[in-house]
């Protein structure tokens, strides 16, 4: 350490880019101890919903929030205002700002406007 005219000591600074490798380095390793720690939590669905597809007669197991919201993003049949609400409801609830009730209610809605049938659990 070297003292200047000031009288206050300083540290040797590294250079700029020795600097931002180490911030980087530590942000990296940050990350990925949030990425350890980081636990998911799982909402409870209810019962599983069996819906059947309407144009091809496959049958569909909807078990968790998950898979419904996979499929309203992604596989839905029909772009309308029920599929809209439902897939905000079921964001809403995975976000625990829903109730799981509503949002579920919103899906089978939705469901039942895309043609799909509700099947009995077996």
């Amino acid at each position: 350490m070297s003292v200047p005219a000031s009288g206050h000591l300083t540290t040797p600074q590294a250079p700029p880019m020795e600097q931002l490798a180490r911030v980087v380095a530590s942000v990296g390793t940050l990350a990925s101890r949030i990425r350890k720690t980081t636990n998911m939590m799982e909402i409870f669905w209810g019962d599983p919903l069996i819906l059947i597809d309407p144009k091809d007669g496959d049958v569909t197991r909807f078990c968790t929030i998950e898979k419904v919201h996979y499929w309203l993003r992604r596989k839905w049949p029909v772009a309308d205002a029920a599929q809209q609400t439902a897939l905000a409801k079921v964001e809403a609830a995975m976000e625990c700002m829903n109730s799981v009730d509503d949002a579920r209610n919103a899906f089978l809605k939705a469901a039942r406007l895309a043609g799909f049938k509700q099947a009995a659990m077996a």
